[in-house]
């Protein structure tokens, strides 16, 4: 029979469990913390709105510096000022690329893509990363497989307290856009990007919510504010919803990090790329 090593039983165990426990508790008291514990990998959804002479740059970024499945859509703009211009979204054609990442390397992508894209720069694009709740296993273990970095070490999931943007999806009878983005202005939107889509057959879902939708659609696309997201989605709701002729269908997604928005988050970026230059000598 094997003997049980127990603090209770075994003097030496207790002696070596005392001091572990002591070293703790100094170490808290002067400042000293263990190293953060090392997340499983999880998959994250990035998106691009960037130039369509850009895609192709956009995508190779993103396997340079990691491994991402993407998707590419053609997209409208609908700025039309040069502030709005300066969002990346001005009244010209978009590609809209939408690629699965590993999470582990969203800080190393979104650096990168600030760096070599410059899309601080007027007219030059946006990208932003948006959380998932699932995902097929087989992708999802490619995916990780292939990441550069193999743990988000350090890392905690961003909370809805310290997200600043939310994405704002609204799908429109085709030819009812501009009334959906006017809608939008008013209650504070900057600009959108537009993409074209066709409603599949929603026959089962149309009883239930008592409306026919139209089958040819137009889905806007709005970055905004944290705190303009509900006084944009009313808007929308009353000016283009379900209830109205426009038969908009209306929804929101968080936004985690973001590249090509404002100056305070690109002074943000650029202070963490500096502070990781200087962690690596």
């Amino acid at each position: 029979m094997s003997e049980k090593h127990d603090t209770k039983n075994n003097p030496a165990a207790q002696i070596v469990h005392t001091f572990l426990a002591a070293g703790e508790k100094v170490g808290g008291k002067i400042g000293v913390k263990p190293p953060a514990p090392k997340k499983p990998g999880r998959v994250k959804l990035l998106f691009g709105v960037v130039n369509p002479s850009d895609e192709g740059n956009f995508k190779e970024i993103l396997d340079d510096v990691s491994v991402a499945l993407s998707f590419t859509f053609a997209g409208t703009g609908t700025a039309r000022s040069q502030l709005l211009d300066y969002l990346g979204i001005g009244e010209s054609t978009k590609a809209v690329v939408v690629s699965l990442i590993p999470e582990s390397d969203e800080d190393a992508i979104m650096r990168v893509l600030h760096a070599k894209m410059a899309l601080y720069l007027v007219g030059k694009g946006i990208s932003f990363t948006v959380p998932l709740t699932g995902i097929s296993e087989i992708t999802a273990n490619g995916l990780l497989k292939a990441a550069t970095n193999k743990t988000a070490e350090g890392k905690k999931t961003m909370t809805n307290q310290e997200r600043k943007y939310d994405l704002i999806v609204a799908a429109v009878e085709a030819g009812r856009v501009d009334e959906a983005m006017e809608a939008a202005r008013s209650a504070g939107a900057a600009g959108g990007t537009i993409l074209r889509a066709r409603a599949l057959e929603n026959d089962k879902a149309e009883q239930f919510i008592g409306i026919t939708l139209a089958r040819e659609q137009e889905i806007l696309l709005i970055l905004a504010k944290r705190e303009s997201k509900l006084a944009i989605m009313r808007a929308l709701s009353e000016n283009v919803g379900l209830k109205t002729e426009a038969g908009g269908v209306i929804f929101s997604l968080p936004v985690d990090r973001t590249v090509g928005i404002s100056a305070a988050d690109e002074a943000e970026l650029h202070k963490e790329t500096e502070e990781l230059e200087q962690k690596n000598g």
